[in-house]
């Protein structure tokens, strides 16, 4: 099976934060990301979506390739075109600042 090089360093990254859980979903082969059962991420098919703070999300949807995702309030879409040093940066980001904010449990966003 052949893993998107997006997928790839999200697991890479998954694997340095504490309680971080990699759930397959869905018959297309994405993967979701949870903390304590909750998502917090999720990538199929080189489009990434995180679940990020108010103020986060608001800047991540400043940069290229990210627009707001079908998934709900706080939660952004990645989908480079090309996964760039700076693509990769941003990824990495917003998936440890996710984790965060899961861990968090979601501090003040209602």
């Amino acid at each position: 099976m052949n893993v998107h090089p997006l997928e790839g360093l999200l697991a890479e990254t998954a694997d340095l934060l504490e309680g971080a859980r990699a759930v397959e979903v869905g018959a297309g082969g994405a993967t979701e990301w949870r903390l304590d059962g909750v998502a917090f991420a999720a990538c199929a098919n080189g489009v990434a979506e995180f679940r990020l703070r108010r103020e986060v999300a608001a800047a991540a949807l400043r940069t290229p390739d990210v627009a707001t995702s079908a998934r709900g309030a706080g939660w952004v879409r990645f989908a480079p075109a090309l996964l760039d040093e700076f693509g990769t940066d941003r990824a990495r980001a917003w998936f440890e600042s996710a984790w965060r904010f899961a861990d968090e449990g979601w501090a003040g966003t209602e």
